[in-house]
């Protein structure tokens, strides 16, 4: 079949979604759409019928309602019946679902995306950064499954609180407070740490001191968020690090992260917790 397909700009407000379409777009996905549209242009048109009724792009439509543009690219396709239009809307969704991904291939080219411009967002390949994570981190091949979708941040999706411990292959994750002696205990269950590294709150607001310039932003911690005075703040990682000292075996090397703002108190609270400050 010799088709001629056109590109044509549309109003926005005289395409419809249609009724038919059982594919459905959370919110992140149309999210997701719109940065790509912003980041590359609309350079994908939406497939419509002769009505302005969309066959394939709903996602697209919807991304660009969300951008506030007043014109796609679409094309318009005439040739198909009825039964045809509603197997193809079918079947462009489904039949990209059966591709699948090569994983060397696809982790040198996320690599090199990092590499050749490290402001890129490396979100507009479609991948969020913790799939990224998983994929570069991959290994062989055959370790390789496709990422599991995030869970919303709420409430119903919490599944650990604290005292919960996890057991992680070799290793243990226990959710407590370092400052609970008892708590560092039951984490080292009667082994000494050899080494720690740890990151313990900056006694700082995070919005204009931590959080950086990326788009997701971090929560203020619970404690030591900028409301401890130096010398509570000195005293609140004295006793972290005096814990972890306690479980720790006689020239262990602890690695401390802290922001300069608050160094004073960081190395005062190791002078009181260790022998020896390198």
């Amino acid at each position: 079949m010799d088709l001629q397909l056109h590109v044509n700009y549309t109003p926005i407000g005289t395409l419809h979604l249609s009724d038919r379409n059982a594919r459905t777009h959370n919110d992140k996905q149309v999210q997701q759409i719109a940065n790509s549209i912003k980041a590359f242009g609309f350079i994908n048109p939406i497939l419509v019928d002769a009505k302005g009724t969309v066959i394939a792009g709903h996602g697209r439509l919807l991304a660009a309602r969300r951008l506030g543009l007043a014109r796609v690219p679409t094309i318009r396709i005439e040739h198909l019946s009825d039964t045809e239009r509603r197997s193809y809307m079918l079947a462009d969704n489904k039949i990209a679902e059966n591709a699948g991904w090569d994983p060397d291939l696809l982790r040198v080219e996320l690599s090199a995306l990092a590499a050749i411009d490290l402001s890129f967002d490396v979100e507009l390949s479609g991948f969020t950064t913790p799939e990224v994570d998983v994929i570069l981190g991959g290994g062989e091949s055959s370790g390789f499954v496709d990422p599991v979708p995030e869970a919303p941040p709420d409430a119903d999706h919490i599944v650990s609180g604290a005292g919960d411990l996890w057991h992680l292959g070799p290793h243990r994750l226990l959710c407590a407070d370092t400052r609970d002696l008892t708590a560092v205990e039951q984490l080292l269950n009667g082994r000494q740490a050899r080494m720690v590294i740890t990151d313990p709150p900056y006694n700082l607001r995070i919005g204009g001191h931590v959080s950086g310039l990326g788009r997701i932003k971090h929560d203020d911690f619970l404690m030591a968020a900028g409301e401890m005075t130096s010398e509570q703040f000195t005293a609140f990682l004295e006793q972290a690090l005096s814990n972890l000292a306690a479980f720790s075996i006689d020239g262990a090397i602890h690695f401390t992260f802290m922001d300069w703002r608050h160094l004073s108190e960081i190395l005062a609270a190791g002078e009181a917790a260790y022998s020896e400050l390198k």
